[in-house]
């Protein structure tokens, strides 16, 4: 997978909470995902979770003490520092968020925090503590000032917390934050643009049971809304009936039927600078919905027959507006895979179609495109969705 975390090296900086477990899969996340991660732990921290289990799932030798003697000038708040693309604090106390809002330099931490070059060593901080920790006004006041300082608070979440309490202050899960630095660290090409992706199957209805639907996932139109949020966009995503988690940051539209697609996009398209068009939406319908379940007669001769109608063309419509967005349409097909591709994107009046062989990609965690506008053919070989969602994105980006 291609992603923003290669090559970058991660200054993760532990403080003290029970969360710290979260911690030890996140550093397993980052570096599977091509990072490399330096870990400091305050003594509070080493009380939950030790360093010999951060250092094996690092890779690297734990930081524990400002007074560490391992570096030659004995400075390891100012080389590790220096060495790091951004610096994370997971979890953050509240007592080390408020260390950090006064400037302290008492722990290896803070010191390291207040000596880092902040322009090319930004500050990540994940809050985790007890709700009414949380909802103090110092607390509140502490994470206002860092945040006035140049940090990006990340979180928190609300639910279960180790006290046995809920509410605000729990902190988020490993993959959450994961995702969140992931979107940090990719290049903006798309901050200020607007974009509505539609993803996923439609379901027409038959009868209150049955109904007329495809084998779409969605998992290609969920990843594209991720990289394009990653990309700084401002991201709506219009999603027919699938069991997916919404990307961080994406506003979400649920529908069920292609009729119901088209009232949500239509309203939404013209204020948009780029429309992807990636859900398998239903060309036909039937042309009645029966009130209650058709009921199987014994003995019948035949099977019911099912009148149906056209459903309303949506990438066509839109592109149709006096002043559409960029469009761009999928194509999901069985053979010719160029042929029809290109004779979809001239009949729709569109500018790039992405082409795939559907029952190579419908549920399936990769896939291989192809690219076609005017000019001709792009290939994007087989890879994971994500990753070709990021290509994707990284193109239009250039044709807008």
């Amino acid at each position: 997978m291609t992603s923003p975390l290669d090559g970058k090296h991660i200054l993760l900086a532990m403080t003290g909470g029970i969360a710290g477990y979260k911690v030890a899969e996140l550093t397993r996340l980052f570096v599977k995902g091509g990072a490399t991660v330096q870990v400091m732990m305050t003594e509070g921290a080493e009380a939950f979770i030790t360093a010999v289990t951060m250092q094996a799932l690092s890779g690297r030798p734990v930081y524990t003490s400002q007074w560490d003697a391992r570096p030659d000038n004995n400075m390891a708040h100012i080389n590790l520092s220096r060495e790091a693309d951004l610096m994370l604090v997971a979890p953050a106390s509240a007592d080390a968020i408020a260390a950090l809002a006064q400037g302290r330099a008492d722990d290896l931490i803070c010191l390291t925090a207040l000596a880092r070059r902040i322009h090319e060593c930004p500050l990540l901080v994940v809050p985790a503590m007890n709700r009414e920790m949380w909802a103090h006004p110092a607390t509140q006041r502490n994470v206002a000032q860092i945040t006035a300082d140049g940090a990006t608070v990340i979180g928190p979440a609300s639910g279960d917390q180790a006290c046995g309490e809920i509410g605000d202050g729990r902190m988020l899960e490993a993959q959450e934050i994961f995702d969140d630095v992931e979107a940090f660290l990719a290049p903006k090409s798309l901050r200020g643009k607007k974009l509505l992706i539609t993803a996923g199957p439609t379901f027409e209805p038959i009868d209150p049971v049955r109904g007329i639907t495809n084998h779409s996932s969605g998992k290609m139109g969920f990843a594209i809304a991720r990289a394009a949020a990653e990309a700084g966009a401002e991201v709506t995503l219009v999603a027919g009936p699938v069991h997916l988690p919404t990307p961080r940051g994406v506003q979400r539209i649920n529908v069920q039927s292609a009729q119901q697609m088209f009232d949500a996009v239509l309203p939404l398209a013209a204020q948009q600078h780029a429309f992807i068009a990636s859900a398998a939406v239903a060309d036909w319908r039937p042309a009645q919905t029966h009130e209650h379940k058709m009921k199987k007669v014994e003995g019948g001769a035949t099977a019911p027959t099912i009148a149906m109608t056209d459903n309303p063309d949506i990438l066509a419509a839109v592109a149709r507006l006096p002043q559409p967005p960029y469009c761009v349409g999928f194509a999901a097909e069985s053979e010719k895979l160029a042929e029809h591709a290109e004779a979809k994107r001239r009949r729709k009046g569109i500018p790039l179609i992405v082409a795939n062989l559907g029952p190579a990609t419908f549920g399936r965690d990769d896939n291989a495109l192809l690219l076609i506008d005017e000019h001709g053919q792009r290939e994007l070989p087989r890879n994971d969705k994500l990753s070709l969602a990021r290509e994707l994105i990284a193109e239009l980006s250039k044709r807008l």
